[in-house]
């Protein structure tokens, strides 16, 4: 069984992305780890040629910043990377994606038990969200995602490069019989980061939706933690391990602020009235 690593990135130290820990946190996993990185305003590509190993292969390219209509340029991205890869198994994981290093026998063996089993087309992990800081999780987002698929040449990234789907289907892998759980886990670290560098991340983002460029006015420091972090004093607090790739990180990292226990908070109760208890 050979396993193919495979993700994008641009930009990476600008938006401070942990590209060099999510890369790290599956190389004992994987046989070959393809990484297309796109022309950047930093050093991004000498940062993914700093890592030590031989397993990793780089692939340039050129982001067509003119395709701006629901993120597409970022299913494009992940889907050269996709075609590079030439494993049984194409692990994608994007570039605030973290996994656990406790997980890595159970996702070894799932790809050794389904190896043989053409219908199972992906294999879909459970996905913690850490919201302002790495104490606090969301887990009102979506709970799964597909990140290992097999690389028969007929998968597709998703338009915004969410989950994955075959060519002739609109259905995710993750929402189709297709698609077989594990009890591994996805540690999504996007939204924790400065909240000025989550500003210019987030403006990005969505000019790259839907064409819409946002201005310093429309957009400040206040109005990012109340449009993105409209929760946070309600969010579920972490108490497990974190991966090992990322303690350097978290060792010198602060809680965003302080907040009470949100079993005594009335919004708790109105987002689970809401949107139903999830955790």
């Amino acid at each position: 069984m050979k396993v193919s690593g495979f993700t994008f990135c641009r930009n990476m130290i600008k938006y401070d992305f942990p590209i060099v820990e999510s890369i790290h946190s599956i190389l004992p996993l994987v046989d070959e780890y393809i990484v297309n990185v796109g022309k950047s305003e930093d050093d991004t590509l000498d940062l993914i040629r700093s890592i030590k190993s031989d397993k990793i292969r780089i692939a340039e390219s050129v982001w067509d910043d003119s395709l701006v209509k629901d993120g597409r340029i970022f299913g494009m991205q992940q889907d050269i990377a996709l075609s590079h890869c030439r494993g049984d198994w194409a692990f994608c994981l994007q570039a605030d994606e973290v996994v656990h290093e406790e997980d890595l026998p159970v996702i070894r063996r799932a790809m050794g038990k389904y190896l043989d089993q053409p219908d199972v087309l992906g294999l879909v992990f459970r996905v913690l969200h850490f919201k302002g800081d790495y104490w606090s999780l969301d887990p009102w987002m979506y709970r799964k995602a597909t990140r290992i698929v097999r690389n028969n040449g007929r998968i597709r990234s998703t338009v915004d490069c969410c989950d994955f789907q075959m060519e002739e289907s609109s259905k995710m892998i993750k929402s189709s019989p297709n698609g077989r759980f594990m009890r591994a886990r996805i540690f999504h670290y996007g939204w924790v980061k400065d909240p000025k560098i989550l500003r210019e991340k987030l403006r990005f983002q969505i000019s790259r939706h839907d064409g819409h460029k946002l201005s310093e006015q429309e957009i400040d420091d206040q109005a990012l933690l109340r449009s993105q972090y409209p929760t946070y004093d309600i969010l579920k607090e972490f108490r497990g391990s974190h991966p090992r790739v990322m303690h350097q990180r978290i060792d010198k990292a602060k809680r965003l602020h302080p907040k009470l226990n949100r079993w005594f908070n009335w919004k708790f109760y109105k987002e689970v009235f809401t949107h139903g208890f999830k955790g």
